[in-house]
């Protein structure tokens, strides 16, 4: 994002910020307590290890649809703390709502639904997060994705308590090449969080942070919950094997629309559509917590920068501003 924070503050003592929100959904009239960024639920990224590592920061992990009922049983029967920060996602097929039902009957200890589909913007999707809402009154429903607060506001009135906020904006999603059809994230998060803020509901950011300074500028813009992909692809706890090439260790990450999650999930990119994701090696980076604890504190770092002692304080110390370039590039942009 080629903006900066900048907010004039002069605490009179320095300022513990702390990350933990707490929030009441409007349509669930559950409440959430935690530090609000979520894994993303792609195959590489929202995996039942990851959900593991991820609890011990109060961090919630979105995981990935492709787990069957006996694999959340089995998990759920060994980590049950895990639970409350976790959601089932599902597409929007009949099938999909079968499983949703199978999963969620299995495992009533979640409480959490992710409906998730590439583009939000259809009838079919705003009555199948109806459906949900019917046969589930009291989980907590996130569904996207879209853009707009038209339409922000129309998945709110049908049912859903947090939407999910962006299209194109992933490290491994070609959708703006491929179709066109693309929102900028920044604006996209500031015009759908007034809108979600004005029926009480919430956003998830999703997508576009390539660097802790993103996802504070994701908070900045008013958004309640921000959720990471490429951030968090290429660790010990994210999906698929390790693959070595001269000495180096690299794992795969793959948008869910790419051609590789399609064979792999659906036998082959239909004949109505094209793929619009794609499929990189990424440096094997260890262990998940060191990447956690960079996020962590360069969040906590902006916090106090702009004067804000808590999370939940931060979109109101914020201002953005314009820039050409961010970073002094001397020495290169790494690090």
């Amino acid at each position: 994002m080629r903006v900066i924070n900048f907010t004039i503050c002069l605490p009179i003592l320095p300022i513990p910020s702390c990350l933990s929100c707490f929030f009441t959904f409007r349509n669930s009239k559950r409440s959430y307590r935690g530090i609000p960024i979520i894994a993303a639920n792609m195959d590489t990224v929202g995996t039942f290890e990851m959900a593991l590592a991820l609890h011990q920061f109060s961090l919630f992990t979105a995981i990935h649809k492709h787990y069957c009922v006996d694999d959340w049983k089995e998990f759920a029967g060994k980590h049950p703390e895990c639970l409350e920060s976790l959601a089932v996602s599902t597409g929007t097929s009949e099938a999909d709502f079968e499983r949703l039902g199978a999963i969620l009957e299995a495992v009533p200890k979640v409480q959490y639904i992710c409906v998730d589909v590439a583009n939000g913007y259809s009838e079919h999707f705003v009555h199948f997060v109806k459906d949900v809402r019917q046969k589930f009154p009291s989980h907590t429903i996130m569904a996207g994705n879209v853009v707009t607060g038209e339409m922000v506001e129309e998945l709110i009135l049908a049912g859903a308590d947090i939407i999910k906020v962006g299209i194109g904006p992933g490290s491994v999603c070609t959708t703006r090449k491929k179709t066109g059809v693309g929102y900028p994230q920044l604006s996209a998060v500031i015009e759908c969080a007034d809108a979600a803020h004005g029926l009480g509901g919430h956003i998830i950011s999703d997508g576009g942070c390539t660097c802790p300074g993103d996802v504070s500028k994701a908070f900045g813009a008013g958004a309640d919950f921000v959720m990471l992909g490429g951030m968090l692809a290429g660790h010990s706890e994210s999906g698929g094997e390790i693959i070595e090439k001269n000495g180096k260790k690299y794992k795969l990450f793959y948008g869910m629309s790419s051609d590789t999650a399609m064979k792999r999930h659906a036998g082959g990119v239909a004949e109505y559509r094209a793929s619009e994701g794609k499929t990189v090696e990424v440096v094997y980076k260890g262990p998940v917590e060191v990447t956690v604890r960079d996020v962590l504190g360069g969040v906590r770092s902006t916090c106090t920068y702009v004067g804000a002692a808590k999370l939940k304080e931060l979109s109101r110390r914020t201002t953005f501003i314009r820039v050409t370039q961010q970073l002094n590039t001397v020495f290169g942009t790494d690090n």
